[in-house]
């Protein structure tokens, strides 16, 4: 695409990292740029330091109706639905509107594209991926829904590069407008999530087929056989169709895996897939497989306080992937959870949480899903510890701490979105991490 002197107004900076990637590509291509975001100068500090010195005009705490009449082009941050009246003006003047993968996946010189999407899991898979083909000594680049820009990585990219791209929902919105899709493409899971944001579950799903509606026959479906969409899904596929399973992992091999949780064995068995797909022999995929410790705000170790262990789950932002953690341990545990709501339902996590004796307490943060949950709670388990809502973060951890006892573990976990408190959920991990380490500073102190 041609970008040299287009007026391109880029809709939503951000603070992952995208929005300042596609900026830096459109200067780079020589574009005349603005961007506009409802955020202002103080919340997007640390995109605008990334853009510092650039040509850039921008738009901030506010969207006007005349930049978005009078651009040659809209690129839409994934974040920003396409429902929004700005973009709905904008396609009646017939202007186009995409997103950064779809610069990405134009100029993209390679064509063996892993792409992997799914409800929960996804990061982990795409890092395991990337593992496994390094190890068997090819060259990899791996980038997506993971804080690195599509475009920030196309200069490390040539024809025999093997690309991993960590695909939401959102961003597949955008590569619907592509005539192709990846090589292989991975679904690790569906369960409900972001119903804020999609009218009802089939349009989720919807958006989630989006990676493989455009393969060829040529090209690779992998699906999680334990998962209740699978099947349909298959059905659906140009492609050839493999199924993987937790079950695909033997008991020999889960004593020498490090990933805590028995999610985690799903994650593994579809990142074995793939390799084995790319015919990449069995020692190089266990040499990977064991090697690999985990991610951060994943069932992350903290640390420890007085023999009670702390582990950050920050990630964990929709029901499923907090009853994933929550059975994931064994000792006595005090949960820190709620949040942000995205329409969904908590029966099934509250189900299961009152089958896990192992709980001894709930600390709960403020949000409208908190609410949801809370309620709920007491209702199953009315003799349990109950404290907050918190809006306090350090109070919420410093309360978690006196309930725990030596040998227990305390866990962040929220089953809900971040927004109100934080800034998403990388900041509550982080923040999470930075309040129990001076814990455990002044811990040492006393």
């Amino acid at each position: 695409m041609k970008l040299k002197n287009k007026h391109v107004l880029v809709m939503g900076l951000g603070l992952h990292g995208g929005g300042a990637g596609v900026t830096k590509y459109l200067i780079q291509k020589g574009a005349k740029v603005r961007v506009t975001d409802l955020k202002d100068k103080k919340d997007l500090e640390p995109s605008l330091k990334k853009l510092a010195g650039l040509p850039v005009d921008y738009v901030l705490g506010q969207h006007r109706q005349v930049d978005f009449e009078n651009a040659d082009l809209i690129i839409k941050n994934p974040g920003v639905a396409d429902s929004s009246p700005y973009l709905t003006l904008a396609r009646k003047k017939a202007l186009p509107v995409l997103m950064d993968i779809n610069l990405f996946w134009q100029d993209c010189p390679s064509q063996k594209i892993i792409g992997i999407t799914g409800t929960k899991g996804k990061t982990t898979t795409a890092h395991l991926v990337e593992k496994i083909i390094k190890q068997a000594g090819f060259k990899t680049v791996l980038a997506g829904n993971l804080g690195v820009s599509f475009l920030e990585v196309l200069p490390k990219i040539s024809p025999d590069t093997w690309v991993i791209l960590e695909l939401s929902s959102w961003q597949l919105e955008g590569l619907a407008q592509e005539p192709s899709c990846p090589h292989i493409s991975l679904i690790t899971n569906i369960f409900p999530d972001h119903l804020n944001r999609y009218r009802d579950m089939a349009s989720y799903v919807a958006a989630k087929k989006i990676i493989f509606t455009n393969q060829k026959k040529t090209d690779y479906l992998i699906l999680n056989q334990d998962n209740p969409w699978s099947q349909k899904l298959a059905n659906q596929a140009p492609g050839k169709t493999i199924f993987f399973s937790e079950n695909d992992i033997s008991q020999k091999w889960q004593t020498k895996i490090k990933l805590i949780g028995k999610h985690n064995l799903g994650n593994i068995a579809a990142a074995i897939r793939v390799g084995q797909t790319l015919k990449i022999n069995r020692a190089d995929l266990q040499k990977a497989i064991f090697s690999f410790s985990g991610l951060p705000h994943r069932l992350e170790f903290v640390n420890s306080i007085d023999k009670i262990d702390f582990y950050n789950d920050s990630a964990a932002t929709n029901p499923d992937a907090a009853q994933a953690a929550i059975t994931s341990f064994k000792k006595p545990l005090i949960w820190i959870l709620g949040g942000t709501d995205k329409k969904l339902q908590f029966d099934e996590l509250v189900k299961t949480a009152s089958k896990q004796r192992q709980i001894k307490g709930f600390v709960f943060l403020e949000g409208d899903a908190t609410r949801k949950i809370q309620s709920k709670i007491k209702k199953a388990l009315p003799q349990a510890i109950c404290q907050g809502p918190f809006t306090n973060f350090t109070q919420a951890i410093t309360i978690a701490k006196k309930i725990a006892q030596k040998g227990d573990i305390v866990l962040l976990s929220p089953g809900a979105a971040s927004f109100g408190m934080f800034k998403n959920e990388f900041d509550r991990g982080n923040q999470f991490k930075k309040i129990v380490n001076e814990l455990a500073k002044n811990h040492q102190k006393n």
